[in-house]
């Protein structure tokens, strides 16, 4: 897995639908768009804190120090449970903050994640 950059944002529903018609509108108009970069939005800040707990944060630092490890290693490493590691890890992948490589093991690919709050919608 090679390294990349990660966005995540927080973005009201109507924000992100406005952004998506203006990138239309203007491919309609011939414009090339911007290479879209890999990023995740939230439509609150308190979902984004559901989703990146503490604990979750503490497991992507340590799975991008180590490289890619199998969830039981993981576990091992972090001396927590392993189905609460399991659970953490899938639902870091779920919004693609961590990605499972063909030899099953668990990787964080961002050298950088950069994150953006609103505190005035």
């Amino acid at each position: 897995m090679s390294k990349r950059d990660f966005k995540i944002g927080i973005k009201r529903r109507d924000e992100f639908f406005d952004e998506l018609e203006g990138i239309a509108e203007g491919i309609d108009r011939g414009d090339v768009p911007v290479p879209a970069s890999e990023r995740v939005y939230f439509e609150d800040a308190r979902t984004f804190f559901r989703h990146i707990t503490p604990r979750r944060f503490d497991l992507l630092e340590e799975l991008h120090r180590c490289g890619p490890i199998s969830i039981n290693a993981l576990a091992k490493l972090l001396k927590r449970n392993y189905n609460n590691v399991h659970d953490d890890v899938k639902a870091l992948e779920s919004i693609g903050l961590v990605e499972r490589g063909e030899d099953s093991r668990y990787a964080v690919p961002w050298d950088e994640i950069n994150t953006s709050f609103k505190l005035a919608v």
